[in-house]
């Protein structure tokens, strides 16, 4: 998915009261393929090389003598402890199902705690994370509040890369509409559910606006101090501050310099990029993303065979079991059968007086002619 893009972006003026001060034009890199599955596997392999070590100590659960009593004494082979006259004697020891005995698989300081990710890969989630930050349906649905900002992508002049007060940052951040988000930031401050709040991570706020500069004339001092608000210079643009959680969508304040420092940085579609070696802009395999739109275009339709009707498959029926298959065998079967049944009829029937007197009579007949 690509975005629907602008090809020029206006530049807000700090020191006059946030008026268009020109405009620029947009970066090739905000015409980037958007790719949820490839951010996704960047940040989750980049978010653990901030990891420390931890382990439980080697001779942990294995601090006691204990061994096992062997079969024969209709009790589990687990190790148990030596001794005797307290009740820890004879108590299972070492396994991870006893009290006091070792953990399954006991953790290691040498686990393999970070993760190495594919230069290109990184640039590839870096490009898509930017290209989402310049859609306003994806910033929004990410919870920034970005409705009284004038557009998006947001740039400002180079003036602002100067302030030296937070006083004055705040001011800035309420002119050209980004208040909102760092308002919503300040009041989802709150005490973090579950036992992590016990373990050095108490408290828990939501992320608010990222500002990303050219030079840093002050810049970064007078904004770290307001809740939310993370910094950025753009020749290092960090995926794990452009999408936390992996999630795509980050508002960004972009400083007018650091806007069109991005061309150089990442190239175009038409350029390679002047800062990387070698480097190309990812680009998207489909032109046209609408499938339902292009199957059902005349130039596709066009060119389709007709439907074809389903072919019914003949089964194999028993001419036994099956009259149908019986009479188209043997045309004679329904006359036969009628006969039969007809006979049967006629055998049922009960016989007549007068016609037991003919028959007698013809058999006495027939015996009277045998005997001459």
């Amino acid at each position: 998915r690509g975005m629907a893009s602008r090809p020029l972006v206006s530049v807000l003026s700090v020191a006059k009261d946030t008026a268009a001060a020109g405009q620029v034009t947009l970066p090739g890199v905000f015409v980037s393929p958007i790719r949820p599955d490839v951010v996704q596997f960047v940040h989750t392999n980049l978010n653990k090389n901030h990891r420390q070590a931890y382990g439980v100590k080697r001779e942990a659960g294995h601090q006691c003598s204990a061994a096992s009593w062997g079969t024969g004494r209709a009790v589990a082979r687990i190790p148990r402890v030596h001794g005797g006259g307290t009740h820890r004697a004879g108590q299972g020891a070492f396994g991870n199902m006893c009290r006091g005995g070792r953990m399954f698989n006991p953790n290691k300081t040498w686990r393999r705690w970070h993760r190495k990710v594919n230069v290109n890969q990184r640039r590839y989630a870096v490009a898509s994370a930017l290209a989402a930050s310049a859609i306003p349906a994806l910033v929004m649905a990410r919870g920034h509040r970005i409705d009284t900002v004038s557009e998006v992508p947001l740039v400002i002049s180079d003036d602002v890369e100067s302030t030296m007060k937070t006083q004055k940052a705040v001011e800035i951040l309420s002119a050209i509409g980004a208040d909102q988000d760092v308002k919503r930031v300040t009041d989802s401050f709150n005490i973090r559910r579950g036992a992590g709040k016990a373990r050095n991570r108490r408290y828990v706020q939501r992320r608010g606006p990222l500002v990303i500069y050219n030079e840093d004339s002050g810049l970064v001092k007078a904004f770290r101090n307001i809740p939310g608000v993370d910094l950025c210079c753009v020749t290092r643009l960090n995926l794990l501050q452009l999408a936390p959680g992996g999630h795509l969508g980050r508002f960004c304040i972009w400083t007018k310099g650091a806007f069109e420092r991005l061309d150089s940085l990442y190239g175009t579609a038409a350029k390679l990029s002047k800062e990387k070696s070698d480097y190309h802009l990812p680009r998207t395999t489909m032109s046209q993303a609408d499938l339902t739109r292009i199957i059902n275009s005349d130039e596709v339709q066009s060119v389709l065979r007709a439907k074809r009707s389903p072919t019914k498959i003949q089964r194999k029926k028993n001419a036994l079991t099956n009259l149908g298959v019986m009479f188209k065998l043997n045309p004679h079967h329904k006359a036969a059968l009628r006969a039969q049944l007809t006979a049967k009829k006629v055998a049922k029937t009960p016989l007549s007086a007068d016609k037991k007197k003919k028959i007698a009579l013809s058999k006495k007949k027939t015996t009277a002619r045998l005997l001459k």
